[in-house]
């Protein structure tokens, strides 16, 4: 009898095991690639604040502005933009 129930017990734990175990969790669906936002190209050939050549003091300083590329000749011009981007940005809409 005991051997019975044992066995009874056993299988019933062998058939509900797929039951009891719990469920992976799915993963998460991937968000859309997020484009990147397109940055109008720098025009000019020279720094927006001092109008010296690019490249005449070294590496320019590139940085994007509401979505307008700018470059600079130098790091000192970049607080001077940065005070009043308004009268630099006139320049490239001339």
């Amino acid at each position: 009898m005991k051997t019975t129930l044992l066995l009874s017990l056993a299988a019933l734990l062998v058939l509900s095991a797929p039951v009891l175990r719990a469920e992976e969790p799915k993963p998460a669906p991937s968000p859309p690639p997020v484009e990147a936002p397109k940055v109008k190209p720098y025009p000019l050939d020279t720094c927006i604040v001092s109008d010296e050549k690019l490249g005449s003091m070294g590496k320019p300083v590139v940085f994007t502005h509401e979505g307008q590329e700018i470059k600079l000749c130098c790091k000192s011009c970049k607080p001077k933009f940065i005070k009043d981007p308004a009268k630099y940005l006139a320049k490239l809409k001339k």
